[in-house]
């Protein structure tokens, strides 16, 4: 089992480029590191969001590695913390930050005509 998720969306580049702002100004990280590389074009943005999880008493990490090339973003969510599988843990109806980050890669594209794909990958090794 991965235990990240990636996210490959194709479109125009200036909407791609668009992208990445929008999702920062709407949904602010605790961390945001940024690198320019003008001369192949592309911008990565390193985002982590923290969130206090109060019902479970633990704090839950999402980090964004979001990559902005002309052709495509390539966006990558690991979430690490939290507990799960003892007695109340059961968590509550209320958006995890990691539900609200994928909501709005979706809801964009969607709105922009943008096209999503989650990449996959096997966790068995090729055979040659």
């Amino acid at each position: 089992m991965n235990s990240h998720t990636t996210y490959l969306v194709f479109g125009p580049s200036a909407t791609l480029k668009r992208m990445a702002k929008k999702l920062f100004d709407e949904h602010e990280p605790k961390f945001l590191y940024t690198k320019a590389f003008g001369e192949i074009q592309t911008d990565f943005f390193i985002a982590v969001y923290e969130e206090y999880e109060k019902q479970i008493n633990s704090s839950v990490t999402l980090t964004c590695i979001f990559e902005n090339t002309p052709k495509l973003n390539k966006i990558v969510l690991k979430k690490t913390g939290g507990r799960m599988g003892f007695r109340g843990s059961s968590l509550s109806e209320e958006r995890n930050v990691e539900s609200n980050v994928m909501d709005f890669i979706f809801d964009f594209s969607k709105r922009f005509g943008l096209t999503v794909q989650e990449e996959m990958i096997s966790d068995q090794k090729e055979e040659e």
